[in-house]
């Protein structure tokens, strides 16, 4: 049974695995011209990369659940649990991880940004969907929250590569 959102949903998934590549790419061109990457850099990549990929797999989840001829109802809910609830966990878990690799807590904008309100709509995807609130706009509450999340990730990601760019050149050789 196919979704009758699936086209906006691939174009999620597209989306979030271009970014991937070009946030990567951006730091390892960093890298390339002489500046060492330090434990903040890995951890922006490596929240990143693994924040588009857990966005993409959810972009993916609903087409691949309406293959097995699961309810449009249940591939919903499925999806809301399986993509949200690790979200979520990256989300609440990223200013102890900023913290041990900087020493210091995530911006304020960045903290309001991804982790506040990526959090609340997981949140509200989650509980709309498990609501009863009817299931007539579970698709767009689900597409809603992949989309918000994927935009306060990028914003995240351009306001610590603007920080990260701009550091004096000895901070930036200091690693490992």
């Amino acid at each position: 049974m196919p979704l009758k959102d699936a086209g906006l949903l691939y174009t999620l998934a597209a989306l979030t695995v271009t970014f991937a590549g070009f946030s990567a790419l951006l730091l390892l061109i960093r890298q390339g011209i002489g500046a060492r990457l330090t434990a903040l850099d890995r951890l922006i990549t490596r929240t990143v990369v693994g924040n588009l990929f857990v966005l993409t797999s959810g972009a993916l989840l609903p087409a691949l659940l309406a293959l097995y001829g699961i309810p449009e109802a249940w591939v919903w809910k499925a999806s809301a649990l399986i993509f949200g609830l690790p979200l979520l966990a990256l989300l609440l878990t990223f200013p102890r991880r900023r913290f041990a690799a900087s020493g210091k807590p995530p911006p304020p904008l960045v903290l309001v940004t991804l982790v506040g309100l990526g959090s609340l709509s997981l949140v509200a995807m989650i509980v709309y969907v498990f609501g009863n609130f009817g299931h007539e706009h579970d698709a767009a509450v689900y597409i809603t929250t992949l989309t918000v999340n994927f935009f306060t990730l990028a914003f995240s990601f351009v306001f610590a590569l603007e920080a990260t760019l701009h550091q004096p050149a000895d901070k930036t050789r200091k690693t490992r």
